[in-house]
Order: structure tokens, then sequence, then C-alpha cells
């Protein structure tokens, strides 16, 4: 059975850094369209970054680009998020996709989710 799980969350105060990962068991997060998502309290979830390792292919939202770099090693996925800002609160989820590039984007079906961890930014 496919699996994902996050971790590396935490509270962190505005300026820092953390690095999430996103371990996989079940499939193979290389060849595969991968991404970030994550929701605020009250938001609807909203894609982050997105990768196909495969073709060293990376996409991000316009919020975090220049700050968050989202990568792949062994089986698992990274996002680096620097310079946070509270804006960046949330819980964010690591998802699999099963399209191929060039299909692989934000916007793409993503059928396996992890169960997410929490990132709190203080200001």
């Amino acid at each position: 059975q496919a699996q994902l799980m996050e971790s590396g969350g935490g509270s962190v105060q505005a300026g820092g850094s953390l690095r999430l990962s996103c371990g996989a068991s079940g499939l193979s997060v290389r060849p595969a369209c991968m991404a970030w998502f994550r929701q605020a309290p009250g938001k609807q979830r909203e894609g982050v970054a997105a990768i196909f390792a495969a073709v060293g292919r990376s996409s991000y939202d316009m919020s975090v680009k220049g700050r968050f770099t989202v990568s792949q090693e062994r089986n698992s996925v990274f996002l680096q998020m620097n310079s946070l800002t509270h804006e960046d609160t949330g819980i964010y989820y690591c998802a699999y996709s099963g399209v191929t590039w060039p299909n692989c984007d934000l916007h793409s079906e993503f059928a396996t989710w992890g169960q997410g961890t929490q990132v709190t930014v203080s200001s």
C-alpha cells in the first residue's frame, strides 16, 4: 500500500527556516510527480511546489518562489523553507501523482497524500 509520511514541521520565528521531509513507501518518488501543499486555518488548500525529479524539473507557487526549494533524495522528497513569514503558517502535505512529465504541476491530480505536518511561524 502506497504511503507518504511528512516530518520536520514545528514552530519558528519569522525570518527563520525549516526543512520538511516526505518519506514514501509502496511507491517510487523519483519517476513520479510529487508536490507539497499547505492549508492555513480557515483557508483552502494551496499548492506550494512540485517536482518531477527524473527530469530534474520543479515548479513553485509565486508566493514561495525564491524562498522555498523542493528536492528529492533516495525515496524522499524535501521542502527547504527559508525567510519564513506568518503567512507560511499551516499544515503542509506531501502528495503523489501518477501523471508523467510534462503534465506535472500543482494542478495535476494527486492520488496519494500524507497526513500533514504543522508549520507555525510567529511574527
